[in-house]
């Protein structure tokens, strides 16, 4: 019986201590506050810069470059950083003007995915279809894209920014 109370007594009193962890800058999903809805200005369109210029020792010799020519998201609905063991993931939602993008990726702002001034900036893309789609309801046009960072890429990271055409979330480390 002394053995049970004793446990149930240590027990508890762990348990109330996780109340202080919750909220302190150790626990790692404090890290990244709430994303929030800012304005935008238009960002000129560039070809993107994750797809390799040159092939490597299995690709075709004679295979052409395609460039991607996804387009900015019209709206960007929700920002998430989740952090995982060894970085995070950023994971962005997008609502489209129209059904049918695919493609969708978050594409960096420079070339070395290096912040600016602490904020690092992606634009949530994608390819829109040659054809004219239905508008459908607003469940049937939102995408989900995520990209992983590491520890290193977010050293100098206060602010993470993902923009679309009308508006941009950003979260804000803690």
């Amino acid at each position: 019986m002394r053995k049970t109370l004793t446990v149930l007594a240590v027990l508890t009193l762990t348990l109330s201590a996780c109340g202080a962890i919750r909220e302190s800058r150790v626990n790692p999903f404090n890290w990244f506050g709430q994303s929030r809805s800012v304005a935008t200005a238009a960002a000129p369109e560039q070809t993107n810069p994750l797809i390799p210029r040159r092939g490597g020792f299995f690709s075709r010799a004679g295979k052409e470059e395609v460039a991607y020519l996804g387009r900015p998201f019209e709206q960007v609905t929700d920002l998430t950083v989740e952090r995982i063991p060894g970085g995070a993931i950023i994971r962005a939602t997008g609502l489209a003007a129209r059904q049918g993008i695919y493609a969708v990726q978050l594409t960096p702002e420079n070339d070395e995915q290096e912040p600016v001034d602490g904020v690092l900036t992606y634009r949530l893309e994608g390819v829109r279809p040659d054809k004219n789609t239905p508008v459908g309801t607003k469940p049937t046009r939102e995408v989900t894209a995520g990209r992983k960072l590491t520890d290193q890429q977010l050293r100098n990271v206060r602010v993470i920014r993902v923009e679309g055409a009308l508006n941009a979330q950003e979260t804000r480390r803690r």
